[in-house]
């Protein structure tokens, strides 16, 4: 709180030169939650968000590549680990924001569980894709250890983000999918259909770390957004999406 007051009178003092833009990239599942975020996040210090969203397969490879970054949000804690050991991440800046839930959506009412997988009522099943993103990674260990991959392999309609997954079930191309639960959960609610929540048995909470990046090291806007990110402002609207602390 003393933080935030100081920021606040040093905007007042100084006019819009204390105030910065960060570029961020973020993870597709957190695309609600972050976008709210950010809106908070002007209005408290004055700094700009500037957010891309995409897969963590995608981000990590244009971070090596030179993409001008500066905060990641990512949807696993393994890439920010490997961003570290690169030199391309500040050690030190990484923490986990959130906890993620894997979960089967159907936009309509009913049943939706682990039965609906086995009987195979159903034309298509959208995931996304499990070589970039965490959650198509964890879809695709869910349906292998249910004895399914091979099976259901030839019904599955692949989405290159979460968010492509998800568009496929809500435009009816894909009867259900495999989605984060934020992306149909908010304010503690169930925005519809039906979700089976996958058990931790098949797949525990997906820890989701962020990190500052080396090029936004000189930025204040950068460790202020990732202060902000652990606010309980932050957490508050993180939670009415479905994620865990």
């Amino acid at each position: 709180m003393i933080r935030r007051l100081l920021m606040l009178a040093l905007m007042l003092l100084g006019g819009t030169a204390a105030a910065d833009d960060v570029q961020v990239a973020v993870a597709a599942n957190f695309t609600g939650p972050m976008q709210k975020i950010a809106r908070l996040f002007e209005e408290r210090t004055g700094h700009r968000a500037l957010l891309a969203f995409g897969s963590v397969g995608k981000f990590h490879a244009q971070i090596v590549n030179g993409a001008p970054f500066e905060v990641f949000v990512s949807a696993d804690e393994e890439t920010p680990r490997r961003l570290e050991q690169q030199g391309l991440a500040r050690p030190g800046t990484r923490f986990t924001y959130a906890y993620g839930r894997l979960v089967l959506w159907r936009p309509q009412p009913g049943p939706a569980d682990a039965a609906m997988l086995e009987r195979g009522e159903f034309r298509h099943l959208a995931v996304s894709h499990p070589k970039l993103t965490v959650y198509g990674a964890a879809a695709h260990e869910v349906l292998r250890k249910l004895g399914l991959l091979e099976r259901l392999a030839p019904r599955l309609l692949q989405g290159e983000t979460i968010t492509q997954a998800y568009q496929y079930v809500a435009s009816g191309n894909a009867e259900l999918g495999f989605v984060a639960l934020s992306q149909v959960w908010q304010d503690g609610a169930l925005r519809e259909g039906a979700v089976w929540i996958v058990p931790d048995s098949l797949c525990p909470p997906i820890r989701q770390d962020a990190v500052l990046l080396a090029r936004g090291a000189a930025n204040p806007a950068a460790a202020a957004l990732l202060d902000f990110l652990r606010s309980r402002e932050a957490q508050e609207v993180i939670r009415s999406h479905g994620y865990s602390l």
